[in-house]
């Protein structure tokens, strides 16, 4: 922890063993990289040597690049994720909707194969499927991570009424069935977004499933705030300040914020695979993202109807959520350590 005059403290500096990884804390006098380094720069170098949270780095960086350039990859590619392939083509699907071609219908044409029943493109719905669980993770992360910095800072610094008040509502949003809790809510949010009797738009289910997600996501962030902010505010440049007649409002951003920017940033990496899979979820059990829009939780629904006929069409989405949920992870567990390399010793 740094004070905002850049001093360090419990007896660490920038430069001593203890910022080093486990694996070069008995060598880490002699290694001059590390000496007269910011802590940023420190934790740069931490996460470098980090083989594990370089390759999940790479594999991250993978998928938002394919979302970013989905438009790019289906001109290239020449399909597209909407058009029904197969429902125009009477030779790519059986009487029964199954691909004619084996493997799912891989082909030089369809790379991983057809949707059984529409006959889409499984390739292209895969890869904007990655730009829809992309767009609300990145959304719902963002939301509750200032939701949780407001909320955490306030009732750790404010203390009294403001704290009691934030704990309980914290407290009675914990408590709650989160399954149960989301799938309940999804309606109620769409009907309150759309009047009655209107077809409801393509963005609608972006932004109630955000809403959504983001009501029983920040309570985690807020709690781990609110105790550092309780720690900080008895520290000694707190009461500095206080003395020089700085306001709450100026202690809170110029003192105590930038000593909280290590868990804030650990728990939203750490939040956003968490966000990806609860997304899948409520479109698996029909209450996200619907039709036309391409997703992964609805595509492994499907996939569940064709399991025993067709199992290549639950491979690709099944195996594309795995590696990047597994590899955000990784990622998140890295950058905890890179920033804090004792924190599992």
């Amino acid at each position: 922890m740094t004070t905002p005059t850049g001093a360090t403290t419990d007896g660490d500096t920038p430069g001593s063993t203890s910022d080093l990884p486990d694996n070069a804390s008995a060598d880490a006098p002699a290694d001059p990289g590390f000496r007269g380094l910011s802590p940023g720069k420190l934790m740069w170098r931490r996460f470098l040597r980090d083989r594990t949270g370089v390759v999940s780095a790479c594999v991250v960086l993978f998928f938002v690049l394919v979302a970013v350039l989905a438009p790019v990859i289906s001109m290239l590619y020449g399909n597209d994720a909407e058009t029904h392939y197969g429902q125009n083509d009477p030779t790519l699907l059986t009487d029964s909707g199954l691909p004619v071609a084996p493997n799912g219908g891989m082909s030089g044409d369809f790379w991983f194969g057809l949707e059984p029943g529409l006959g889409r493109d499984v390739m292209m719905q895969l890869v904007y499927g990655i730009r829809t669980s992309l767009i609300i993770a990145f959304a719902t992360s963002l939301l509750t991570t200032v939701i949780g910095v407001a909320l955490g800072i306030a009732a750790g610094y404010l203390g009294g009424k403001a704290d009691f008040f934030i704990g309980r509502v914290i407290d009675v949003l914990m408590s709650f069935p989160s399954q149960i809790f989301l799938i309940a809510t999804m309606p109620v949010v769409t009907s309150l977004l759309v009047p009655s009797g209107q077809k409801v738009p393509t963005w609608l289910p972006f932004v109630a499933v955000t809403i959504v997600l983001s009501l029983l996501g920040w309570m985690g962030l807020a709690r781990i705030l609110r105790g550092t902010a309780l720690a900080l505010r008895e520290r000694e440049f707190i009461e500095a300040a206080k003395v020089t007649g700085a306001s709450p409002m100026r202690i809170i951003f110029k003192e105590i914020l930038p000593n909280l920017w290590t868990p804030i940033l650990v728990q939203a990496t750490l939040a956003l695979p968490a966000f990806v899979t609860a997304e899948a979820g409520l479109s698996y059990l029909g209450v996200g993202v619907s039709e036309p829009v391409p997703d992964w939780g609805r595509m492994i629904a499907g996939a569940a109807d064709y399991l025993r006929t067709d199992v290549t069409y639950l491979l690709f989405p099944g195996l594309a959520m795995v590696v990047f949920v597994l590899a955000f992870n990784l990622l998140g567990d890295s950058v905890r350590d890179a920033f804090d390399p004792k924190a599992n010793r």
